[in-house]
């Protein structure tokens, strides 16, 4: 299992990196979470006994990786949840795919999650809306690899693994909905932005993927660099 890094942590909430193939919490494969890690970190840090609350207000696929906000308080989890809701927290990711795709572009679609928890492009009246902007940072001609950076807008069941495979570019390594090569999907979470739920300042956070997979083939540091508008 990768390890876990702690980006930030105050009274009210803290701020991880959560590893690709681990989950957001627990399912029916009883395989651990990143909400028990969370959980277990801070009983172990400030020794507490019993049960410590932890907040889970959004979420992440198993195979993707990325930064993540938990609350430590019911007040802190109510007000970053509304916020969610309310589309007030901006994700920004980037990716790998499949093609050579426009340099930039919006992909609108409805959206319906099937029995075997895959997800396909519907009607409006079977579906629910999903929206992502996107703009392709660089092209391997050699390898037909895209590297992308994505701006999502709703927060839908595996949307921007299906909004792009749907199209012809499905992501490298997703096994669902792309081609099977490689062991890891290359899709990161690497910009979180909100309002904190208490102090109301705006926090902002920002973490590259490992260098490993298809994103080794591209010199992500060139694309991102801290000081520039991320999210």
């Amino acid at each position: 299992m990768n390890k876990v890094e702690v980006l930030y942590e105050d009274n009210h909430i803290i701020v991880v990196v959560k590893p690709h193939n681990m989950l957001s919490q627990s399912d029916d494969t009883k395989d651990f979470d990143l909400l028990s890690w969370v959980k277990q970190y801070l009983k172990e840090k400030y020794q507490k006994p019993g049960n410590v609350y932890v907040g889970l207000v959004h979420r992440l696929d198993r195979p993707v990786s990325g930064i993540m906000v938990f609350a430590k308080t019911s007040k802190a989890a109510s007000r970053l949840a509304n916020a969610v809701r309310l589309h007030e927290v901006t994700k920004k990711y980037c990716a790998v795919v499949h093609g050579l795709v426009e340099e930039q572009g919006t992909f609108c679609d409805y959206l319906e999650k099937t029995k075997d928890y895959s997800t396909i492009v519907t009607t409006e009246e079977r579906g629910k809306y999903a929206e992502l902007s996107y703009r392709r940072l660089a092209y391997l001609p050699d390898k037909d690899l895209s590297l992308v950076d994505i701006s999502l807008k709703t927060g839908r069941h595996h949307q921007i693994r299906v909004q792009f495979a749907s199209r012809g570019f499905p992501l490298y390594g997703d096994r669902r909905y792309g081609r099977e090569e490689g062991s890891i999907l290359c899709l990161h979470a690497y910009c979180l932005s909100f309002v904190h739920p208490v102090t109301k300042e705006k926090m902002e956070f920002f973490q590259l993927p490992a260098v490993e997979s298809a994103f080794s083939y591209f010199d992500l540091q060139i694309y991102w660099k801290r000081g520039d508008n991320l999210c």
